[in-house]
């Protein structure tokens, strides 16, 4: 099997992560970062690439050492660099790198002054009161670090929807080369795009069950097998994600594909409804008594209960089982109705690649506009902007609104909203951009009051156009800051300001509950990428599945509008 560009991502993230623990060169480590984060957003897999003789370096970001690392990577499944530097810096301390307020200095400093290399040691010298004695650390950095590892302790064991696509994509590819397989797809939370997975379902209609299962089993992916039957197998992938595969009758693929996709308590709604009908509903059929009604297809489910077909990511028992009954189901929104993205940063601030790169890049994606939205000034760590930069930069994309016909750039700012609610650039620079992205990007741990006064003062400003990512929460990472978030989605209604729906896939913030408040309070969405490089800017259908799941149709959208309807909305 090839290797997958997540393999390969992470193997480039973890060597930038040692290097920069073992005190290497900033630019080095800026370097093998950056180029994880290239490789995480290419649409295209490496490893043909690799072996077709492509020369890796066109891709830019990708410099002649990386391209030939990644070709090592690709050609042995690992990197002599990487093994080299894990003889003198333990590899354990990357699962302390996964703490929140842990960056490479301090951990380089807790393993070199303490001999820290795990989590279950960082946890004894905190209790114990060694951590304190650091310089850079005190009594209260003990304090934090406890509580980081208590909520790392208790962290579900799931994965990124995005990392769960990547998997899936090689497992079929796998499981397609038998031509006994009629029939395929992947069902569960995955197919409801949740924001994270737990294990993935399978489903497989074909010939000849014990190959089919052998198959599967065989896959050189495969670390452990857990089960192997007739009709389900269930392994441990080597990227510690379950996989379980049913192969069933074509005859009830449609029926079995409904159930398995559930979730629960859609399935429990759509059995009542099928009982009050006098018919049984299973993951088999429907069925009058003995006789099969419908079970091929799902439509035939849907259609013999007297229902509209409901999408996927609707089926969480949240009142879309009466809509389908009255046909009042949302047209939901698709990637294609997206005409621009409104969050992206280039190399003007912590971003990769330039305006004229990132707008040539949403031409080839069919967008009519883009906005280039730099950090402001008091985000130092990224490079953020003051007055005089943005001016230039300001300049620079009138010349080329003037030289590039196919698309508008427009003027934009991720301003960051400042404890007191007021905004990190003067109002007469503000005046002069077509919209701002206001962000909170410090003092998360603000009581729920002071956060939530200090975005709904910010939004009073004239100025304030999208709230970006609104509960700053970090999938699997970083819990979202304390904020009522029903006050904010109400005062972005009452504000006419944007609520934004974050599309990177370690955000996919705003969640779906509040994409759906948001609809009912009318308070208007922006999907968005915050891509850092043009790879990025492939992201978006994250965003777009998680608006699906909060019931958002093209019109609750406003980057579905094109340019003239999209300036008179950002006309507060």
């Amino acid at each position: 099997m090839p290797v997958s560009n997540l393999q390969i991502e992470k193997i480039l993230d973890h060597y930038a992560d040692l290097l920069d623990i073992d005190g290497a060169n900033q630019f080095k480590v800026r370097a093998y970062k950056n180029a994880a984060r290239i490789v995480d957003g290419l649409s295209s897999n490496l490893s043909d690439l690799v072996l077709s003789g492509e020369d890796l370096t066109r891709i830019s970001g990708i410099g002649k050492d990386i391209a030939s690392d990644i070709r090592e990577i690709v050609e042995t499944e690992t990197l002599s660099k990487l093994l080299e530097l894990q003889e003198h810096v333990p590899e354990e301390l990357l699962r302390i790198l996964e703490l929140p307020g842990l960056g490479p200095k301090k951990v380089k400093s807790l393993y070199r002054e303490l001999g820290i290399t795990t989590i279950a040691e960082l946890k004894q010298n905190c209790e114990a009161g060694e951590i304190s004695k650091l310089s850079g650390f005190g009594k209260k950095s003990e304090k934090q670090i406890l509580e980081a590892i208590e909520k790392f302790s208790r962290r579900p064991d799931r994965f990124l929807l995005s990392t769960a696509r990547e998997l899936v994509e090689k497992l079929l590819q796998y499981l397609r080369q038998l031509p006994e397989i009629q029939e395929i797809q992947v069902a569960g939370s995955y197919r409801r795009a949740k924001s994270t997975v737990g294990d993935l379902d399978i489903l497989v209609a074909g010939e000849n069950r014990e190959k089919i299962m052998l198959h599967f089993v065989e896959n050189p992916e495969v670390e452990e097998i857990i089960s192997h039957g007739d009709t389900k197998s269930s392994v441990v992938l080597n990227t510690a994600i379950q996989v379980d595969l049913r192969v069933v009758d074509q005859s009830g693929f449609g029926a079995a594909l409904h159930y398995f996709t559930g979730s629960q308590a859609h399935n429990i709604a759509i059995r009542h409804l099928g009982l009050q009908q006098g018919v049984k509903v299973n993951e088999y059929g429907v069925f009058k008594q003995k006789e099969q009604l419908a079970g091929r297809t799902e439509q035939e489910i849907f259609d013999c209960l007297g229902l509209d077909y409901i999408d996927p990511e609707l089926r969480e028992n949240r009142g879309e089982v009466e809509a389908a009954r009255e046909n009042r189901l949302p047209g939901l929104i698709r990637p294609e109705d997206i005409k621009g993205d409104l969050h992206m940063h280039t190399s003007y601030s912590d971003g990769m690649h330039s305006i004229e790169q990132m707008a040539e890049a949403a031409v080839e994606l069919g967008y009519e506009y883009i906005a280039v939205t730099e950090h402001s000034q008091s985000l130092k760590v990224a490079r953020g902007l003051g007055p005089e930069k943005l001016k230039q930069q300001m300049q620079e994309i009138d010349r080329l609104n003037r030289e590039l016909p196919e698309i508008t750039v427009l003027k934009g700012l991720e301003v960051d909203i400042l404890q007191d609610g007021s905004l990190d650039m003067p109002e007469y620079i503000l005046r002069q951009l077509d919209l701002t992205v206001c962000a909170v990007h410090s003092k998360f741990n603000l009581s729920r009051e002071e956060q939530t006064e200090r975005i709904t003062t910010a939004m009073a400003n004239p100025n304030f156009n999208i709230l970006a990512h609104p509960s700053g929460r970090l999938l699997l990472s970083r819990d979202p800051y304390q904020v009522d978030m029903e006050s904010i989605v109400r005062a972005a209604a009452e504000k006419n300001v944007v609520l934004e729906l974050n599309s990177q896939p370690e955000r996919l913030d705003l969640d779906e509950f509040y994409c759906l408040r948001a609809k009912e309070l009318g308070a208007a969405v922006s999907i968005s990428t915050d891509s850092h490089n043009t790879p990025g800017l492939s992201l978006m259908h994250h965003g777009v599945h998680q608006a699906r799941r909060g019931w958002l149709e093209p019109r609750d959208v406003i980057n579905t509008r094109n340019l003239p309807e999209l300036k008179k909305i950002l006309q507060k």
